[in-house]
């Protein structure tokens, strides 16, 4: 089983990985847009990450234009947002699970720019 843990505190995520650790194979926090750097295979064999991050334009505010979402921030009033499209990066996260016990063997979190994708895409073309 894979467990995506859609929450804003950190400590939640993290409770939920020791919590279900033995019983998953992976927990992967989901919700903040913003990828960590804490991948690891906790004692009892599920792979944890506090969060995956976001597929979407990483030059933004969790994936909307910078300068209404800073206005919102800054005024306090509301403002229309429009998606962003600067710097597109693929975040990702491969779990490899043992087939008898369903526990974690692997997690390698993964995080490509639209530049890294096009050159694997091109590898081996002629």
């Amino acid at each position: 089983m894979f467990v995506d843990f859609h929450a804003e505190a950190t400590s939640e995520k993290m409770a939920m990985g020791w919590h279900l650790d033995g019983k998953v194979a992976a927990v992967v926090g989901t919700h903040t847009h913003v990828q960590t750097a804490d991948e690891r295979i906790l004692p009892r064999g599920t792979a944890y990450l506090t969060d995956v991050g976001m597929t979407g334009p990483h030059d933004s505010i969790i994936g909307v234009e910078i300068e209404p979402a800073l206005g919102r921030f800054l005024t306090a009033l509301p403002t229309r947002f429009e998606t962003a499209t600067a710097n597109p990066r693929l975040n990702a996260v491969v779990v490899e699970a043992d087939e008898k016990s369903g526990l974690a063997i692997d997690i390698e979190r993964l995080s490509y720019s639209l530049a890294e994708i096009e050159a694997m895409s091109n590898v081996g073309s002629v």
